[in-house]
């Protein structure tokens, strides 16, 4: 069931033949970035929708990156990125929208409702565009989301 959510973003590809992440600096093929503290109740689960996903049991939520680079980001804007990470949901409902700078970029953070399949969840989305690449963070969850997510997503920084 978790993977599922995942892959119906379906704009995500797994674009990499050898990945490694440390804990907190994740490289593949394509992209190196780093990303903020992994909390101890996540546990990493791997998914053929993202680079990076993991699994909260105990708020029911899972958190999600990905990149994709060269591809269809350069003058697309970034809330044509958000809305096209939702077409296969129903019921949409964005609940707010705010911009702000993320590793010296302007980000969208998108929180919305929506349905999966029929089942009400909730998302924080936050997609943001550097050096060619779209990257989007993904946090699908059953009740209101928490700091965990947000401290993860303003680790983020590019690497080289």
């Amino acid at each position: 069931m978790l993977a599922r959510p995942l892959m119906l973003l379906g704009a995500w590809a797994v674009a990499c033949s050898s990945a490694a992440f440390d804990g907190q600096v994740y490289r593949n093929d394509e992209v190196a970035f780093r990303v903020g503290p992994v909390p101890g109740n996540w546990r990493r689960i791997q998914t053929e929708g993202a680079l990076l996903a993991f699994r909260d049991d105990s708020r029911g939520a899972t958190v999600a990156v990905n990149a994709r680079c060269g591809k269809d980001g350069d003058d697309v804007p970034l809330e044509s990125l958000t809305h096209h990470l939702f077409l296969h949901f129903t019921d949409r409902r964005v609940v707010s929208q705010e911009r702000s700078m993320l590793d010296g970029r302007e980000a969208l953070k998108t929180e919305l409702s929506a349905k999966l399949d029929g089942v009400p969840k909730h998302f924080s989305v936050l997609v943001l565009k550097k050096d060619g690449c779209v990257y989007d963070f993904l946090e699908i969850r059953d009740t209101e989301s928490g700091e965990d997510f947000d401290r993860f997503v303003r680790g983020f920084g590019t690497v080289s």
